[in-house]
């Protein structure tokens, strides 16, 4: 059997099989709650469709569950559902707050952790803790809801129902033992003192595409229904216009409850239903004891295999379901363990070669649990916009209409499988966070991270005036432009790790960015000085005011951080046109067009002469945001933040190769040098080193390098014992003040949740630690030690006399990010800050959560509790470190690895 599954491609990467991903961690853990169910008349999706109607009510653009999976279209699913017998409702996918019941904005409720996952989905699996006393639903609304964005959260296990370890541990595995045979095992075991009672139903259901007006699949009916099984099996019969015939086996011939996936009218709003089964039917029956709630005829669209178990105190039972097509061999006894027992030697075969040769035990767990993460959180994102607007009343030609989101968008069709920032608290694609998750997918699947890159430049994505879709709440918000630096770091990882470059992705990738950056320059340009306004551009609060909304005072906003993008983006076209020259000599136009293109941008970041208005403060030796207010005066906002470092990240190392192909290149320089005498600062830069070698263009000379890193390095500023801050921490004690009206605008650093709601509940950039940035600022440091070398030195920490290298820098910085998830001497890993269960109890301290982001002073873990998405770049920097040392990134052997 597992000869012949390997002969089928069924392994941890299936290279060169797409049938091996048909089925996968495709499903939302929060369907409820988004844009795509919303229809309100006022958008406001959160109460239209709350987490109280989600067990009643059919989605229409999409499903949820509690570590379940789905087919690659999401018309089949399969879940896991239970029931401790004291809840008030089936625990069928995970409870969190709202944006408006939380104090800190939405926030999941529950503890449940990836654990493992190949690239092909061969082999996942998947823990829940599960109380054994009644979730405190109503305890944790109204905690919450009654504190003040100044207290802490209050977290399920402030509830005490994981007091005496009074709970189960749930663990749902998967194994293929071929493309569309899937193995599914779950292991429940009580860590209870006592024996304790529960009710575990796997639950297969259809994707609900028949029952709208505008139907998004075939309107076929799709049916489950009992079928003829060997006396110790149930079987349920699948039926499905595209994906056939499949049979779902379950061992120990559980009764199996079928009803359908529609919505109860009745229960909801007070209407007829069309059937007596419905989608909360099997709850109804199980917490309920409504009899009448399932179909005795035993079929519908869902179904559920009913196990009642009593397990012992420490004791644990397993449950044996096997998912494959209809009428084949297929045995839930026979070999059934010998697959598991194979895709797990496979899974582990593979993380260890990922696994850099040095790491300890514990890293190692971090890099695999921060990959998993990474691969659970793919999502099935169906999302047709002229559909949804057609069913709100819009046509392309109709005027804006109050409370209708993404009018502009009717051009966008979505119906892929993307990574998800956090699948319960952000169940959709974000074009930066996206961009950031396939640097990270880069070092476990390759070919997925490219096919994400190419997914937002497609015509179903890319609106027709070149703009990258922002977020399913705003897709015309403007998030920063990192899709080229992601898309050429992509290609040079594949070239360092296969040794195959990828010219083709990399050119279709830089024609449609060509789209995107036109775009950008006639968008965000507006007075055509190379200073751009992006706006919001995803740093959320981090600024006096939001940025997303006309200023308090009029006028305009000149960003440092937005022009510091610009300047990113302009040299990573570049680096990227450099690549492809050297396969076209036609690109050689485009590579002197980005050269010029970004000096002019640096330049706008410094103006020689023009001491009152520019973004550098000679002073202070930082990059700041500017005012421009309507009369013209020009006022800095001295908020020491991310967007000062930003200028740092955009740099460009020519190689001696690439400039001897490059022959016009000089001359081209020379002669833009001789016409705009105010920009030889930069081109002095661009001109260092000795002769014969490496040239660097960068926004940065060697002055401002070391006085911004005087600013980054130092403990009471940037430097965090667990990274780079997004906030100095000199505003703790010093916050930054701008009156308007009569009204206080204040930045003051804070480490962990905002104070202010400025955009959104739990939105923070004012000073906890982000890997994004972090990533960039380590990328940026190693990009300079390829030009400066090891003679080039600064303090690091400052004040601490211990002079060290970029590479030193970058390493140092890279160990105390680390240092967030790895337990300390006492056992405690600083992600989970004070929590005693985490460090003690052996069946909680080896496992890890990725938050959003970090407390700035003790690494505490914040914000999303799942959002690999981002947090998952510790393994692309556990890599790098983990592997190459400072030879590999020094003139000569850089461009392979330093970008």
């Amino acid at each position: 059997m597992n000869t012949q599954a390997q002969g089928a491609g069924i392994g941890p990467t299936a290279d060169g099989n797409a049938r091996a991903r048909l089925w996968g961690p495709y499903l939302s853990e929060r369907q409820w709650g988004t844009v795509r169910e919303d229809y309100s008349p006022g958008g406001d999706a959160w109460s239209y469709f709350p987490h109280d109607h989600a067990r009643s009510r059919a989605y229409r653009w999409g499903e949820d569950g509690l570590g379940g999976i789905c087919d690659e279209k999401q018309r089949l699913c399969l879940a896991l559902s239970l029931w401790n017998g004291h809840d008030p409702i089936l625990k069928e996918r995970a409870f969190g707050l709202t944006n408006g019941e939380g104090n800190h904005g939405e926030d999941v409720k529950e503890y449940y952790f990836y654990l493992d996952s190949t690239p092909s989905h061969s082999y996942l699996r998947y823990l829940y803790k599960y109380p054994q006393q009644a979730y405190p639903y109503d305890e944790l609304l109204s905690v919450n809801r009654d504190r003040t964005r100044q207290e802490f959260e209050y977290e399920l296990m402030d509830t005490g129902v994981f007091d005496e370890d009074r709970y189960f541990d749930v663990t749902v595995e998967y194994a293929k033992a071929d493309h569309d045979d899937i193995l599914m095992r779950i292991t429940v075991e009580n860590r209870g003192p006592r024996e304790a009672a529960l009710h575990v139903l796997p639950t297969l259901w259809f994707r609900n595409t028949w029952s709208w007006e505008h139907s998004t699949g075939d309107a076929t009916k799709p049916r489950l229904w009992a079928a003829e099984g060997p006396r110790s099996t149930s079987t349920v019969r699948v039926d499905h216009p595209e994906l056939g015939s499949y049979d779902l086996r379950c061992a120990g011939a559980p009764r199996v409850l079928y009803t359908e996936n529609e919505t109860n009218n009745e229960r909801l709003f007070g209407a007829e239903n069309a059937s007596p089964y419905v989608k909360d039917g099997i709850g109804r029956y199980i917490v309920e004891g409504e009899g009448t709630a399932v179909n005795p005829a035993q079929e519908g669209t869902k179904a559920a295999a009913h196990y009642s178990l009593v397990v012992a105190p420490g004791g644990s039972e397993t449950l044996r379901l096997r998912l494959g097509p209809a009428g084949g061999q297929l045995s839930v006894a026979r070999g059934f363990d010998a697959v598991f027992k194979q895709r797990i030697s496979e899974a582990d075969a593979f993380y260890r070669e990922l696994t850099p040769p040095r790491a300890s035990e514990d890293e190692a767990r971090v890099l695999r649990q921060a990959l998993a993460g990474m691969l659970w959180s793919k999502q099935y994102y169906a999302f047709d916009l002229e559909t949804w607007l057609a069913e709100h009343d819009l046509t392309p030609w109709s005027l804006p209409k109050p409370g209708v989101r993404n009018r502009e968008w009717f051009h966008m069709v979505n119906d892929d499988i993307i990574s998800m920032p956090d699948k319960w608290e952000y169940p959709w694609f974000a074009a930066w966070d996206l961009a950031f998750h396939t640097v990270a997918f880069s070092v476990v699947d390759i070919d997925f991270a490219k096919q994400q890159l190419e997914l937002l430049l497609r015509d179903s994505y890319l609106h027709p005036n070149g703009q990258i879709p922002a977020y399913e709440w705003n897709f015309g918000d403007v998030n920063p432009p990192v899709h080229a630096w992601a898309a050429y770091f992509v290609y040079m990882m594949e070239e360092r790790t296969t040794g195959h470059a990828d010219h083709a992705f990399l050119e279709r990738s830089f024609q449609k960015l060509l789209t995107n950056f036109t775009w950008w320059v006639n968008r965000k340009d507006p007075s055509g000085r190379n200073v751009f306004q992006g706006g919001f551009l995803g740093l959320d609060n981090i600024g006096v005011f939001d940025r997303s909304a006309p200023l308090p005072t009029g006028g305009t906003l000149e960003q440092a951080d937005g022009t510091a993008w610009m300047a990113l983006y302009c040299q990573s076209m570049l680096q990227i046109a450099l690549e492809l020259v050297q396969h076209n000599e036609s690109y050689e136009e485009l590579v002197l067009k980005f050269v010029e293109h970004y000096l002019w941008i640096a330049a706008s970041m410094d103006r020689i002469g023009d001491l009152g208005d520019e973004l550098w403060d000679e002073e202070d030796g930082f990059y700041y945001d500017v005012l421009r207010l309507p009369d013209g005066q020009a006022v800095r906002l001295k908020v020491r933040s991310m967007v000062g470092l930003l200028p740092l990240c955009a740099s460009t190392v020519f190689q001696p190769d690439q400039l001897a192909r490059l022959s016009g290149l000089g001359e081209r320089l020379q002669r833009f040098a001789e016409r705009h005498p105010s920009l030889s600062v930069t081109l002095t830069t661009a001109a260092a080193g000795k002769a014969g070698g490496p040239r660097l263009l960068s926004v940065l000379d060697e002055k401002k390098l070391v006085r911004v890193l005087h600013h980054v390095l130092s403990e009471d500023e940037f430097l965090s014992p667990y990274g780079i801050r997004a906030l100095s921490r000199h505003h703790a004690e010093h916050p930054y003040t701008f009156w308007v009206h009569g009204e206080e605008f204040r930045v003051g650093y804070l480490p962990a949740e905002s104070d202010t709601g400025m955009f959104g509940g739990n939105s923070n950039w004012r000073g906890p630690v982000w890997l994004p940035m972090n990533t960039l600022v380590v990328r940026a440091l190693l990009n300079l030690y390829s030009f400066y070398g090891d003679d080039f030195t600064v303090e690091c920490p400052t004040g601490s006399g211990v002079q060290k290298n970029l590479y030193e820098v970058a390493e140092e910085i890279t160990a105390r990010l680390t240092r967030i998830f790895l337990r300390d001497e006492e056992g405690r890993r600083p992600v989970y800050g004070g929590q005693a269960k985490f460090r003690d109890d052996p069946h909680w301290r080896d496992l890890i959560s990725f938050y959003e982001y970090f407390h700035g002073d003790n690494g505490a873990g914040v914000g999303a509790s799942h959002q690999t998405g981002w947090t998952g770049l510790i393994a692309p920097l556990m890599q790098i470190f983990g592997r190459l040392g400072p030879e590999d990134f020094r003139s000569g052997t850089a461009r392979r690895h330093s970008r």
